[in-house]
């Protein structure tokens, strides 16, 4: 199984155009037969091409050097030389192409997915043939092929999703995108279970035409001083760039749950401020904890049941945040769960108008 790989350092490389051949026919009964010499070939281009079953750059990790083939050089009795092969490197959605030495964004595959011709091949030169006139009857000139082009490239994938789930490790975001989609990512009651970014599609019900099938990402959980390099976030942040809607999700039994809000957006907004602009929406996790269980964890032996009801520190989190959608959901139970599939695709759908 190939590892997630979100970015890449490449070099890429043109083919030469081949070379002019100088020659002569030297045929029977032919004297002076007159220059046959033929052009060389073009080289091959290199084209980028997005292939929407690619989630990752791995594949770039293990071969990190491509060059079009080289032009073939031109040969006698008028033989040109045959073209080089271009060479396709296939990218995932929402890759993007920057210069490796200026960070200047080449190519955007978040906004254009048709294929990139970004490097053509070196022209053949000219065979002999091309250099006959009335006054020069046997040139004995050609010209050899022009040189490819190559470039230092650093390729980054940037997750394409319509909702991005953001929290700490351990709020519920897997859980969360298990339930609704058939993701299948990895559950488990300790920190930073998740490691890379997980992708689901959420499929509304009829009436949501508009946004019928939802990509929800859950990325890796932040922890304070993310925006700074601290923990696992930051690496994936830029994943949640492209998204219409977060949702920052607060586990209701974490005693710290008032303060959770603030600290995650003020290290999305020292991240990027573009972010923090999006739609949102504030999903308090675990409502079961009233009953002493919760399927966001593996182990229910080992929960504890909050002194204050959850019931009453949702309340609070709403008083907090009255300008806010704030939604409680319990993933054991299911409540909630219909409510906030609705809730997401009319801010997704809003977002598209």
């Amino acid at each position: 199984m190939q590892k997630f790989a979100d970015e890449a350092l490449i070099e890429v490389s043109s083919g030469n155009g081949g070379n002019g051949c100088v020659a002569f026919r030297h045929e029977k009964y032919i004297p002076k037969g007159g220059p046959s010499g033929g052009d060389g070939g073009r080289g091959g281009d290199v084209i980028f091409a997005v292939r929407r079953n690619m989630r990752t750059l791995s594949h770039l990790k293990y071969k990190q050097y491509f060059k079009a083939e080289n032009g073939r050089d031109g040969e006698g009795k008028g033989c040109y030389g045959r073209n080089g092969q271009d060479t396709v490197i296939f990218l995932p959605p929402g890759s993007v192409i920057k210069d490796a030495e200026t960070g200047e964004t080449i190519r955007d595959f978040g906004k254009d997915e048709q294929d990139f011709l970004f490097l053509k091949g070196g022209n053949g030169g000219w065979g002999n043939i091309r250099f006959k006139s009335s006054i020069n009857q046997a040139p004995r000139k050609a010209l050899p092929g022009k040189p490819g082009i190559k470039r230092r490239l650093q390729v980054e994938l940037q997750v394409l999703a319509d909702v991005g789930l953001v929290g700490f490790p351990n709020a519920g975001k897997s859980s969360l995108l298990d339930k609704f989609t058939n993701a299948r990512p990895k559950i488990a009651p300790y920190p930073f279970t998740t490691k890379i970014p997980n992708l689901g599609v959420l499929t509304l019900g009829s009436g949501y035409d508009d946004a019928k099938d939802i990509i929800i990402a859950d990325i890796p959980g932040l922890i304070e001083g993310a925006s700074e390099g601290l923990g696992l976030g930051i690496r994936f942040l830029k994943h949640i760039s492209r998204t219409a809607v977060l949702a920052f999700l607060i586990d209701i039994g974490d005693d710290n749950f008032l303060q959770a809000f603030d600290i995650l957006y003020n290290e999305l907004q020292a991240f990027s401020p573009e972010l923090v602009a999006k739609r949102r929406v504030i999903i308090a996790t675990k409502l079961d904890l009233e009953n002493g269980a919760d399927a966001d964890e593996a182990d229910t032996d080992t929960i504890d049941v909050p002194a204050v009801p959850v019931r009453q520190r949702l309340e609070e989190l709403k008083a907090k945040y009255p300008q806010e959608q704030v939604v409680g959901i319990s993933v054991f139970s299911g409540e909630g769960i219909p409510e906030l599939a609705i809730l997401l695709g009319s801010l997704v759908a809003e977002d598209a108008v």
